[in-house]
């Protein structure tokens, strides 16, 4: 699917002609010198691209209007070389709705005392224009990140690295399609919501689609194409021998639960969908005597936790936020190693210091935070419209620190939840063959729990091992939605004040909710 390479970060060094020709081909050069440097560093996911030194209020607004109008620039990092007048960039910073990054650095890392002179003064005022440039973004209310530190520093580089693939998925969400076969879960509230509100704030746009439309797609895949699919699941996966005997029923069910990935991806591809939900109720008519109605036989389950692999947000019970925030979360992980899944709060597990979240679902839980390899198994599931023998991969996640987040609809605004959690060894579930993760919310169970309550979290959630709270605190500063986060500090009485303070703040400030 998609990655970081449709995508670009510009670079725009603040300057003026204060100084003479000769010093803004001085700066030019630095400027070049320094984004090479960083595109050279392997540290950064996104290319940089240097856009040049704006010297002029008209340049500034050039450049900003440029970035607006050009898909690949998914933000900009600006840099005020030597003592840029922020007044010139009041109108393009007024039209600029790309993430920004202010990056505080400078060309010199160390001091020159023995030869500093007027000259170099002149060349080396980032101290001065960054702290111009610095008042002009708040006196204007613009959101962005300022990153502190020498442009060779490595922890610096990751700093930037983590707002480029926040800033990159932030982009890949302004044209995401969400897909709801099926409608909500009925009375649910917590995974339902504004969609057209979600829309302007984090730009996703959800339509229904009638699981007839798929059922379409459904009839229209090839058993050539099936067998196919079979034979690749029982290439990749550890299973029962017998599951690979065309005449069982085990077979029967794979070979049916493949059949719906082909639909489903189908139907994603060609309307050009990141993303969707499904409802365990609605799964088309279904009668094997009639071949007028046609249907899933099954829980597409198998499907789900494979597209979620290849990046298809999923969000079950027709949970749309939910399927656009893990489309978000799996594009911000593209190339770390450790894996990230839809998941949704199952069962207590009360053990003292150790009491923890069984994390599981029906069957949809990504493989790629399995511990060990995958197994493919058919089974009973009795829930939903369709009781059936269903087929779905097996597996325990790893142990681990992580992170898990959702969104939530206040009514006034979108809340981001973020929790730091611990995924800990689980015990065998012989009677339970689904994938889970077992976990610890920090600070511990009682406090993490009661927190994520008090917030007013979801029972879903998407969860990453290599994802840290930066990448969240990033995402938030972007989409201009609120942020609470429960980590090892966490108390209940400061944490009950911070969303106190932050309704008084939401209240008195509707224009950013």
């Amino acid at each position: 699917m998609e990655n970081f390479s449709n995508y670009e970060i510009w670079w725009v060094t603040g300057a003026q002609l204060l100084y003479g020709g000769d010093a803004v081909v001085a700066v030019d050069a630095h400027s070049k010198e320094m984004v090479e440097g960083l595109n050279n560093s392997g540290r950064l996911p996104v290319k940089v691209v240097y856009k040049g030194t704006a010297n002029s209020s008209k340049e500034v607004a050039d450049i900003m209007k440029a970035a607006n109008n050009d898909p690949r620039c998914a933000g900009i990092i600006t840099w005020m070389h030597t003592f840029s007048p922020a007044k010139m960039w009041i109108h393009g910073l007024q039209q600029l709705n790309k993430p920004l990054l202010h990056f505080h650095t400078q060309y010199n890392a160390e001091i020159p005392w023995d030869t500093m002179d007027m000259d170099f003064m002149n060349l080396n005022q980032s101290a001065h224009g960054d702290r111009e440039f610095g008042h002009i973004c708040t006196r204007m209310r613009i959101r962005r990140k300022v990153v502190v530190g020498h442009w060779t520093d490595p922890k610096v580089l990751d700093k930037i690295a983590v707002w480029e693939r926040v800033a990159a998925a932030w982009a890949d969400s302004q044209d995401m399609l969400i897909l709801r076969f099926g409608d909500q879960m009925n009375n649910v509230a917590v995974t339902d919501g504004d969609k057209v509100e979600a829309e302007q704030r984090l730009g996703y746009h959800v339509d229904y689609c009638p699981v007839s439309k798929l059922m379409d797609y459904w009839k229209k895949v090839s058993d050539a194409d099936t067998d196919a699919l079979v034979a690749e699941y029982f290439k990749l996966y550890a299973h029962d021998a017998a599951l690979e005997d065309k005449a069982s029923e085990g077979y029967k069910s794979i070979h049916s639960a493949a059949r719906a990935e082909l639909a489903l991806r189908a139907i994603l591809k060609d309307t050009g969908a990141k993303g969707f939900t499904t409802n365990f109720d609605d799964l088309g008519d279904w009668d094997i005597n009639d071949p007028h109605f046609v249907g899933f036989d099954q829980i597409p389950g198998l499907a789900s936790q494979r597209l979620m692999a290849e990046g298809y947000g999923f969000g079950a019970e027709g949970d749309w936020k939910s399927a656009a925030l893990y489309r978000t979360v799996w594009f911000m992980s593209q190339g770390l190693p450790k894996g990230c899944s839809f998941l949704e709060d199952y069962t207590l597990n009360f053990d003292g210091a150790n009491s923890s979240i069984l994390q599981a679902h029906m069957l949809e839980v990504c493989p790629l935070i399995a511990e060990e390899r995958p197994r493919l198994e058919v089974h009973f599931l009795g829930i939903g419209i369709r009781k059936a023998q269903t087929a779905r991969l097996v597996f325990t996640s790893k142990p681990d620190a992580g992170v898990t987040a959702t969104v939530v609809d206040l009514g006034n605004r979108f809340r981001l939840i973020v929790n730091d959690v611990e995924c800990i060894k689980s015990k065998p579930l012989p009677k339970l063959p689904v994938a889970s993760a077992l976990w610890i919310p920090m600070p511990n169970f009682e406090v993490g729990a009661a927190a994520w309550i008090l917030a007013g979290g979801t029972h879903h959630s998407c969860f990453s091992y290599d994802l840290t709270p930066e990448y969240w605190e990033d995402y938030a500063e972007i989409a201009g939605i609120e942020m609470v986060r429960i980590d090892k500090d966490t108390t209940i009485p400061a944490f009950k004040n911070e969303l106190r303070w932050n309704e008084v703040y939401y209240m008195l400030n509707k224009s950013l909710c």
